[in-house]
């Protein structure tokens, strides 16, 4: 590989629907999920050490979460942790990033990634990387990364890709959709064409840059106009002004879904974008009636349940199936844990009748 190698790791989210694990003040991605002693934030950017120096990885992430980072990630810089002041989704977060980049190696070839994913077989992802790498090296290719599904998400992207060649690794998009309604989701399930987006992205930081100018000018010139402004003292005032400018609007939305040289390489990795209680169920070890059991816990007749709660608490639980006992602290939580599209509602319920101190 010719060009030097970004990394970007998106972590500005709040991870609702992992509340009440993931706190305002402390998001999943801040969090020891899966219980390997490390973070997903963590986790991420360890994995990719394997494809990139540590002074090539940045973490895009909300102000508030900045010592966060700090903590976690010691051995990165400062300049290496960008903050933005307002959530904006994620195309001001990959633009801020791209036209940053841009300043210091405009040839750079840049990977985009969140940093609340699990992978589990790496070896298999770091060469998916390496293919994708080299197809944005040679051309101005806006590359993804993309999953055999197993059932109607909402909450993913799809992509359909013309199969020109079955041996051919790097597939022209033909059509790319961010997150359809269950309906159209099902369709696309049955229909077998299509496949998930995983929010892992590969490109030039040309490419990027191109595709902005081409789709989203208005965000393009923005970043543009801090060219003299990154890397130095200006640079934080001059972001409180440009995402005031930006419109909120996710990379899928503004770009994937318009712009004519999208591909896609398959990975077989073993993905989860831990999205929910649910999909964190599925990866879990589980006792022999399915469930999750993280908790000094008695069950009686329970089956297809996750249960988290302090260890020093006895939890007895009686008939219940496909639940997620949850108690964290001030927030006890029980509800069905397959049902995560509620989880907004609840947030938004609790935050309109008890205020932000249990969010």
């Amino acid at each position: 590989m010719s060009k030097s190698i970004y990394v970007v790791i998106m972590a500005g989210g709040i991870g609702s629907r992992f509340w009440p694990y993931s706190r305002n003040a402390r998001p999943k991605q801040f969090i020891d999920v899966l219980g390997t002693g490390r973070s997903l934030l963590q986790m991420t950017y360890d994995r990719f050490l394997n494809i990139t120096g540590k002074d090539n990885i940045m973490v895009v992430t909300n102000d508030n979460y900045g010592p966060l980072v700090k903590e976690q990630l010691p051995d990165i810089a400062e300049s290496q942790i960008l903050l933005e002041p307002f959530r904006k989704n994620t195309a001001p977060c990959i633009g801020y990033a791209a036209y940053k980049i841009n300043r210091k190696d405009p040839n750079a070839l840049m990977i985009v990634t969140p940093a609340d994913h699990a992978i589990f077989k790496e070896n298999v992802f770091n060469t998916v990387i390496e293919t994708a790498l080299e197809a944005a090296e040679s051309h101005e290719k806006l590359i993804t990364i993309g999953i055999e599904p197993n059932r109607p998400e909402t909450g993913y992207g799809y992509i359909q890709y013309i199969e020109d060649d079955e041996k051919q690794e790097v597939k022209k998009v033909k059509t790319f959709t961010e997150k359809p309604d269950l309906d159209l989701a099902r369709k696309f399930i049955e229909s077998g064409d299509f496949v998930w987006n995983a929010g892992i992205f590969v490109w030039s930081v040309k490419a990027i840059i191109s595709a902005f100018e081409n789709n989203l000018p208005d965000i393009a010139q923005v970043f543009e106009e801090g060219t003299d402004q990154y890397y130095q003292e200006g640079e934080e005032e001059f972001i409180k002004k440009a995402y005031a400018q930006c419109n909120n609007i996710s990379i899928d939305y503004g770009i994937m879904e318009k712009a004519s040289n999208v591909f896609v390489v398959m990975g077989d990795f073993q993905w989860s974008d831990l999205g929910s209680w649910n999909s964190l169920h599925e990866l879990r070890d589980k006792d022999e009636n399915h469930n999750v059991v993280d908790a000094n816990v008695l069950l009686s007749d329970c089956t297809n349940n996750y249960i988290k709660s302090d260890q020093e608490k006895l939890v007895v639980l009686q008939g219940l199936d496909g639940y997620l006992v949850a108690d964290f602290d001030d927030v006890l939580l029980v509800c069905e844990k397959d049902k995560e599209a509620n989880f907004k509602n609840y947030i938004n319920e609790v935050r309109a009748k008890k205020g932000d101190k249990f969010l």
